[in-house]
């Protein structure tokens, strides 16, 4: 019996509470976009610092990449993204993809995934991005 009320606390406990997924929503005079955050400590802390407004520019035409106000924590990072994906490229350097590819080492870490077309976002140019929490 007492063999079971172990197993029973140390399988509640590694479950944990369950916690919703945060969405937010990006917006700008392109379009407006909704976005599910990844499960990890750099898209919490982004969700923390929202709402917020960054500037915008588009780099190697694959994405738009500005300047958050503070750094994120590190979080593991992958090279590949897909059209759509939010990532972090520096510590500070926030990115939205709208075409598939692959980045150079040590990668990005995946902040979360817009869940529209993001082909508004293909385009020269600077744009200004509000975003904020869905709740």
């Amino acid at each position: 019996m007492l063999k079971s009320l172990i197993g029973a606390a140390f399988t509640i406990g590694m479950v944990g509470t369950a916690s919703a997924q945060q969405s937010i929503r990006i917006t700008s005079d392109w379009g407006t976009f909704t976005a599910d955050l990844a499960e990890n400590e750099a898209s919490r802390s982004l969700a923390e610092m929202l709402p917020l407004t960054i500037e915008m520019r588009d780099h190697m035409r694959q994405e738009k990449t500005g300047n958050l106000p503070s750094a994120l924590p590190e979080a593991p990072r992958q090279r590949a993204f897909s059209e759509g994906t939010l990532g972090l490229w520096s510590a500070g350097d926030f990115v939205i993809y709208y075409a598939d590819g692959n980045v150079p080492s040590p990668g990005i870490v995946i902040l979360g995934q817009i869940n529209e077309d993001v082909s508004a976002l293909d385009r020269p140019g600077p744009v200004s991005v509000t975003i904020e929490k869905i709740d």
